[in-house]
């Protein structure tokens, strides 16, 4: 059974629509296009007929999780030592 043909598959296809107006058209067809562009359609406007935006639905926020890289990210215990005067005078704009 090939993926086409699997139901389960099926399931998680998702169709995206892309619509390509020219500026003058999606300047009067704004509002309709944003709500389109909610709706999950992919709207190119071109100029000339050459790309020059993507309106595309926004994603949803995700809040963050604190915590999240605990154990993950560690800081070295001579983070805050002074740095040797040779990188001090790099940074400086001097040679060492």
């Amino acid at each position: 059974m090939t993926n086409l043909t699997n139901p389960s598959f099926q399931d998680n296809v998702v169709v995206v629509v892309i619509r390509t107006l020219n500026l003058y058209d999606a300047k009067t067809q704004l509002s309709s296009l944003v709500e389109d562009a909610a709706a999950g359609e992919e709207i190119i406007i071109a100029k000339a007929g050459k790309p020059r935006a993507r309106l595309v639905p926004l994603r949803p926020a995700t809040r963050r999780q604190p915590g999240r890289a605990k154990g993950k990210i560690w800081i070295a215990s001579d983070f805050d030592a002074p740095l040797p005067d040779a990188v001090v005078q790099n940074f400086a704009g001097r040679d060492p």
